[in-house]
């Protein structure tokens, strides 16, 4: 089983890496994704992440899951069209999708979230709802394959409930 996990500078470093080590100690191949292969991205709190592969190097046909973290690297990362379809494609194929936090953000510009159930920091509130999302103030919503979560201290719930929809549709 393979994941992907989105990255760019100032990424929330507990909602990037918390996921990643999770996964891998459930036995899944997680690659991280930025706009350049090799480089290094550095995390709001200092923490530094290598990207694996480029966007462009990315097809959704390659994995069965997805992750954006938070911080402010959603805001980056919804302006890379090959970010967008990335996320259309692997919604489109139903596979399990993750957000926190800020990353609401790059569903909202892929267009994904008219009538989903979703969580993400208060903050971006009216922004999922105005992108036609159902808001609810919880640490981990479901809705289908997307899951989403607020913020760090939700981690536990949101990373619990990302396992049981990516295992369910094993």
């Amino acid at each position: 089983m393979k994941a992907l996990q989105l990255i760019d500078h100032d990424f929330e470093d507990l909602e990037l890496w918390y996921p990643v080590l999770r996964l891998r100690e459930a036995g899944v191949t997680v690659h991280l994704a930025g706009e350049k292969a090799g480089e290094k991205y550095i995390g709001k709190y200092g923490v530094p992440a290598v990207a694996d592969l480029s966007f462009d190097d990315i097809d959704a046909d390659d994995y069965d899951a997805l992750l954006v973290p938070g911080g402010w690297a959603p805001d980056k990362l919804r302006r890379f069209p090959a970010v967008l379809e990335l996320v259309r494609r692997m919604d489109a194929q139903k596979k399990p999708i993750g957000q926190i936090c800020h990353a609401g953000w790059v569903l909202i510009s892929a267009k994904i979230l008219q009538g989903r159930r979703v969580t993400s920091t208060p903050g971006i509130r009216d922004d999922m709802e105005n992108a036609g999302a159902v808001w609810f103030d919880e640490p981990a919503v479901v809705d289908g394959h997307l899951v989403s979560s607020r913020r760090p201290p939700d981690l536990p719930q949101y990373m619990q409930a990302f396992l049981e929809v990516l295992y369910k549709g094993i």
